[in-house]
């Protein structure tokens, strides 16, 4: 399985991006479809992620703001990004997470936002 991210750039506080990730599989199913986000000198975190059932779950710190959606038909998760702030900045990565925990994560792509 390979996780292709895309979407990442450049963008000014307040402004939107929107992340794509296309799975060399089908996403059908996957038990948990995510993305995370690393920021410098930080761990990675949950951003959001989509369950089997189709389900969505947001950190509080995007909630309102990111919308995660899937399109089983062609293996893509994307990431509707809007009102991005500056804390957003960081590599955004894919993962597919499967039954017994076997995890598959993306290369990343990074979001930038200015200030």
């Amino acid at each position: 399985v390979q996780l292709q991210a895309s979407g990442g750039g450049l963008v000014q506080a307040g402004g939107s991006l929107k992340l794509s990730c296309v799975s060399s599989t089908s996403i059908r199913g996957v038990n948990y479809m995510g993305w995370y986000r690393q920021a410098p000198g930080k761990q990675r975190e949950l951003v959001a992620d989509i369950n089997i059932a189709g389900s969505t779950m947001y950190a509080d710190s995007v909630k309102g703001r990111f919308t995660m959606s899937r399109d089983i038909a062609t293996n893509t998760v994307q990431l509707q990004m809007n009102s991005l702030k500056p804390e957003d900045t960081g590599v955004y990565y894919c993962n597919a997470r499967y039954a017994l925990n076997r995890n598959v994560w993306g290369q990343g792509t990074l979001v930038t936002v200015s200030s």
